[in-house]
C-alpha cells in the first residue's frame, strides 16, 4: 500500500496522499499509540510466514525448517486460527493472490480444529 500510494502521488500533479500518511507506522489503532509492531513481528517476518501457510500451504514444521523462529510461527499461526471467523463475516474482495480466501481456502471454525 505504501509503495501504492508514493506511486499515486507521482501522478496527476500535486500528491493526494499527505506524506506523514505514508511515513507513519501501520497501526490498527485500537488503542492510543498502539503500533502493528508493538504485537507482531517486522512486516518481512510475518509476510513471509503468512506467504508460506497461506499461499503454499506449507505446514509448521515447514516453515519452521525454513529458518523461521518456532514460537513466532507457533503465534502467527495461532491468530491465523483464532482469528478466522472474521473472515466469513467480511465482504467478498478482489482476489490479488493465486490464493482466494473463499472457496480455494476452506478453514473449519467448528469443532476445536487445530493443525
Amino acid at each position: 500500500m505504501f509503495a501504492l500510494a508514493r506511486w499515486r502521488n507521482t501522478v496527476g500533479g500535486a500528491p493526494v496522499i499527505p506524506p506523514a500518511v505514508i511515513e507513519r507506522p501501520p497501526s490498527a489503532e485500537l488503542r492510543e499509540n498502539q503500533k502493528d509492531q508493538d504485537s507482531l513481528p517486522p512486516y518481512d517476518v510475518l509476510d513471509a510466514i503468512l506467504f508460506r501457510y497461506v499461499d503454499l500451504e506449507q505446514s509448521r514444521d515447514e516453515i519452521v525448517a525454513a529458518g523461521f523462529d518456532a514460537a513466532t510461527v507457533d503465534r502467527m499461526l495461532r491468530l491465523v486460527r483464532i482469528n478466522e471467523w472474521k473472515r466469513h463475516q467480511a465482504a467478498p474482495g478482489p482476489k490479488v493472490s493465486r490464493r482466494a480466501f473463499g472457496r480455494e481456502r476452506r478453514y473449519p471454525i467448528t469443532n476445536k480444529y487445530a493443525l
